[in-house]
């Protein structure tokens, strides 16, 4: 198995890449990737839980350094959040480095952070929180269209703190499958979901299975900011994979894909 959705202190994690590095050899990964957050934020505005884009290159050259004493390959990643007004300039930006894989991510609806806190969900009715939802899909579906990454990170966050959506597959889930289908990109069945409020991994097994049939592929990450976390509940990953009729997972190397049975 291999674990591409990881973070270092280079974003939000506390631990070193070196330390995860190690994590994943005594895990047994076949691969390990490292990515961390980057935000280009339409306002020029800062995140603490984001590397600035001015440590690219100290980034870069420490998995390319790292990776040279590592047991198994080191790919080199990074989870970028999507804005439809910076995409083009995040897309020149990373094209500068030699990146096996770029994780697209949503997590802001508008203003709105969907994963951060528990309250500003409580805060809204419901009408409020469909609208969150629905402008949710809408940018992963834009997401996909920008062409920009390979795969689609935590599909369904919004549900992080319980509030579901009102349906398991709606039209504006479904048509940003669609999107990411049409794109070739793939999702991950990403594990930290079952830690989190909502008890259930992303995405949930009905938008899995709306994925498997339009032959979406997908990954299994843990999206690990912790060494003991590289390989947090791959069993029941691996489960839901064969269980949404998935009989394989994809791998990255110089943004180029390949397929290797679960």
């Amino acid at each position: 198995m291999d674990s591409y959705h990881n973070h270092t202190d280079f974003s939000d994690a506390k631990t070193p890449l070196a330390e995860m590095v190690a994590a994943a050899d005594l895990a047994g990964l076949d691969e390990f990737g490292v990515s961390d957050h980057l935000v280009l934020h339409p306002e020029g505005k800062i995140f603490e839980w984001a590397m600035p884009p001015e440590r690219l290159d100290e980034y870069a050259a420490e998995v390319r350094r790292v990776s040279r004493a590592a047991h198994r390959p080191v790919r080199l990643g990074v989870e970028a959040d999507f804005f439809p007004a910076t995409v083009a300039r995040l897309s020149a930006l990373l094209s500068r480095y030699p990146f096996d894989y770029i994780i697209g991510s949503v997590h802001f609806a508008g203003d709105f952070l969907v994963d951060e806190k528990r309250k500003p969900w409580e805060n809204l009715n419901e009408e409020e929180r469909q609208a969150k939802w629905d402008r949710y899909w809408d940018l992963v579906a834009q997401l996909a269209r920008s062409r920009a990454f390979d795969f689609v990170a935590h599909l369904d966050i919004p549900k992080k703190f319980g509030h579901r959506m009102t349906e398991e597959a709606p039209a504006p889930a479904l048509a940003a499958l669609d999107a990411i289908a049409e794109a070739g990109m793939a999702v991950e069945i990403n594990t930290s979901g079952w830690h989190q409020p909502c008890r259930e991994a992303y995405p949930a097994p009905a938008l899995l299975e709306e994925a498997r049939r339009r032959g979406i592929p997908i990954l299994i990450n843990a999206d690990a900011h912790d060494p003991a976390h590289v390989t947090r509940s791959y069993g029941p990953a691996l489960l839901l994979a064969r269980l949404a009729g998935y009989t394989q997972t994809v791998r990255f190397k110089g943004r180029r894909r390949s397929f290797v049975p679960l």
